[in-house]
């Protein structure tokens, strides 16, 4: 005798029809390169300043250009958000940890760049919006 309890295994995402067409995955490897690369020349000579409004301009400058570029490799579909955080560098240690929920299609990109005066974390994310 067999019961099932009327229970059934939930369809995967590829099993389940969705009456939205396929919308086209964010580009993380381009934005990641992009904001190496960014990072890297606007910080390579930075030496850290007690002057909030010098590093707040340094945060500015590297959110709004990674901003602007998440919207050229993808100008609709997403909602951005981008975090910078600029500390002094005195050799301490750092960690970091992040749990998320994230539907497909959905991208995180993290940079890290140091040298020895300063250490700046970049995180960007793209969430999907709806339809």
């Amino acid at each position: 005798m067999s019961t099932s309890y009327g229970f059934r295994s939930p369809a995967s995402r590829s099993e389940a029809t969705s009456p939205h067409p396929v919308r086209p995955a964010f580009d993380t490897e381009l934005l990641r390169a992009y904001m190496k690369k960014l990072l890297q020349t606007t910080l390579q000579h930075a030496i850290w300043s007690s002057d909030r409004e010098k590093v707040k301009s340094w945060m500015k400058d590297i959110k709004e250009r990674v901003k602007d570029r998440m919207i050229e490799i993808q100008p609709s579909g997403f909602k951005y958000i981008v975090l910078v955080q600029i500390n002094e560098n005195l050799n301490q240690g750092g960690r970091a940890d992040m749990i998320s929920h994230w539907e497909d299609g959905d991208a995180c990109v993290h940079e890290l760049f140091y040298n020895d005066s300063i250490i700046c974390t970049c995180i960007a994310l793209a969430v999907r919006s709806s339809p």
